[in-house]
C-alpha cells in the first residue's frame, strides 16, 4: 500500500472513531509500527491530527478546537436534534463527552428546566450557558487524550447517583460485542455511568456501526435508546431494532 493510500485509511479511521492504536494500524495495514510511527507524525506535523502515546487522536476530539475539524458536523446536529427530545422537566441526566454531546447541549431548549452532571469540561460549559439548567462536572482526573474527567473519584461519585437519563457516545457499535472502546480508562467511567442511570442513549453516526474496538463498555441489552443520523426505519439500522430502541 502507497504511502498515500495509508494516510487516507488513518485519517478515514480517526475520524469515525476518534482515536486509533498504533499496534491496530500496523496489523490492518500490513505494516511495522516504525512507519506507522512516522506516519502518525507525518500527519501531525501537517496539521491533520493529534499523535499521542501509542496511537493518534482526531484534531476535533481535543479542545480547543476549530469547527472545520468536526468530522460529520451536520449528521451530529441531527443526532442531537433528535435525542433532545427525551430530555423532559425535572430529570436527572448525565452526559459524558465528544463533539456530538456538544451539539446535543446547544439544543436543549431554554423552557427545559433539569439538573445535568457530566464528566467533560467542555459539555459543562456549554449546559452553563442554558439559564434553567443546574450544571455540575463530576470531579477526578482530566485525560489528557479524551478531556474528560476519568479514575476511582469518578467512579464512587457516580455509584452515588441514580439519574434518569445518560447520554453517550461511542467508538464502536456491533450487534455481537455491543458498546466498545480503546481506552480502559474511560470503559470503566461509561460502565460506571451505565449502572447510575435508568435508562442508557447512544449516539453514533452511521459509520460506527458494525465495527468493533477491543474493550467492552457493555452489551446492546444494556442500551434504551440508539440516536443516529439515519431515518430509524433505514435498512442497516432494521438488526439493531430488535435490541433497542431506535430513533
Amino acid at each position: 500500500m502507497l504511502k498515500e493510500e495509508r494516510f487516507q485509511y488513518i485519517i478515514s479511521q480517526i475520524n469515525i472513531h476518534n482515536k486509533v492504536l498504533s499496534s491496530d494500524l500496523s496489523a490492518k495495514l500490513k505494516v511495522s509500527e516504525d512507519t506507522i510511527r512516522r506516519d502518525l507524525n507525518e500527519l501531525t506535523d501537517s496539521g491533520q491530527i493529534i499523535k499521542v502515546h501509542g496511537g493518534a487522536i482526531s484534531k476535533s476530539f481535543h479542545f480547543p478546537y476549530s469547527e472545520r475539524d468536526i468530522y460529520k458536523k451536520e449528521e451530529k446536529k441531527e443526532i442531537a436534534r433528535k435525542a433532545v427530545e427525551l430530555i423532559e422537566d425535572g430529570m436527572l441526566v448525565i452526559a459524558g463527552g465528544g463533539t456530538t454531546m456538544i451539539e446535543l447541549a446547544r439544543l436543549i431548549p431554554a423552557n427545559v428546566y433539569c439538573t445535568f452532571l457530566t464528566i467533560s469540561p467542555v459539555v459543562a460549559i456549554e449546559l452553563g450557558e442554558h439559564p434553567n439548567l443546574n450544571v455540575h462536572l463530576i470531579g477526578g482526573k482530566l485525560s489528557p487524550e479524551t478531556q474528560i474527567l476519568i479514575g476511582a473519584q469518578v467512579i464512587h461519585q457516580l455509584a452515588e447517583i441514580e439519574a434518569d437519563l445518560c447520554f453517550m457516545g461511542t467508538h464502536s457499535l456491533s450487534l455481537t460485542k455491543g458498546i466498545t472502546d480503546s481506552d480502559w480508562e474511560a470503559v470503566q467511567v461509561k460502565k460506571a455511568m451505565i449502572r447510575s442511570a435508568q435508562q442508557t442513549v447512544i449516539l453514533s453516526i452511521a459509520e460506527k456501526l458494525d465495527s468493533i474496538q477491543k474493550i467492552k463498555v457493555c452489551s446492546l441489552a444494556d442500551v434504551t435508546h440508539l440516536v443516529t443520523d439515519l431515518h430509524p426505519n433505514d435498512k442497516l439500522l432494521s438488526k439493531y431494532a430488535p435490541h433497542v430502541n431506535i430513533i
